[in-house]
């Protein structure tokens, strides 16, 4: 299976400043990604593996840089009209896609910002895109907290009402929903290949469950915190994720 793993990290974050370069219990954050990347491939050398980072960010490029288990990672400079906070992640992963020119099997997005990631979470997805050849993509999620059936309410008209109508007594009686993390995304290239203007969610898309991490985005310093406090109690109690921490710690020069 040929795979092109991508990385995505502009320069700017309105949110939480320079998002992309910071540290988590002293391991930048990138670095988590990096060994995951690494650790997928020493458990799977039967596949074929590329690395493309895309940004427009000198900094996150030389930090890049200074780590040596990946040597070949493609550097993908971001182009001015898909640098902004309002462009779709996805424009800048078609991009980086079409701008190489190889084939691939799977294009497979990390996150920059997803430390709570075991390796077993980027085979699981890939078991999932590879057992159903109608997804045109799967997104990585956890099971939702709050239910739009039952306790998640948006304004209508002058009053506060649940967001999908329904008479549930209980949450536990509602559809099973899910919250997308962000973590990881698996498409394939020829739904990268057509054009599309909608949510991509909007098309054939399957999921991959993770756990439940609190489905934390980090857009603040605050956000950050929470999360890093998690990871240290994580780094302690979770096997997987100790193993990419132990890993990316090796990067750190």
């Amino acid at each position: 299976m040929d795979i092109l793993f991508t990385i995505c990290g502009r320069a700017g974050s309105k949110g939480f400043k320079n998002k992309n370069l910071k540290e988590m219990n002293g391991v930048p954050l990138v670095f988590y990604t990096l060994a995951t990347i690494c650790l997928y491939m020493d458990l799977h050398p039967e596949n074929l593996v590329n690395v493309a980072v895309n940004t427009d960010s000198q900094p996150l490029m030389d930090l890049i840089r200074r780590q040596g288990a990946l040597s070949d990672v493609q550097f993908i400079e971001r182009k001015a009209e898909l640098a902004g906070d309002k462009v779709a992640k996805v424009d800048v992963i078609k991009d980086t896609y079409h701008l190489l020119d190889k084939a691939y099997d799977a294009v497979i997005d990390l996150d920059i910002t997803s430390p709570l990631r075991m390796v077993a979470d980027v085979e699981n997805i890939i078991d999932v895109y590879r057992s159903n050849g109608c997804y045109e993509l799967v997104v990585s999620v956890a099971p939702a907290r709050r239910s739009p059936y039952f306790n998640m309410v948006e304004k209508k008209k002058d009053f506060y009402r649940k967001i999908c109508e329904s008479n549930f007594a209980t949450r536990q009686e509602t559809p099973e929903a899910f919250e997308l993390n962000a973590s990881i995304y698996a498409y394939r290239p020829s739904f990268l290949d057509t054009d599309f203007s909608d949510s991509i969610l909007d098309h054939r898309c399957g999921i991959s469950i993770m756990k439940d991490y609190l489905v934390l985005d980090i857009d603040s310093e605050e956000d950050f915190q929470m999360m890093e406090t998690l990871h240290r109690h994580y780094i302690k109690h979770e096997d997987g994720i100790r193993e990419v921490f132990e890993y990316a710690k090796k990067f750190v020069v």
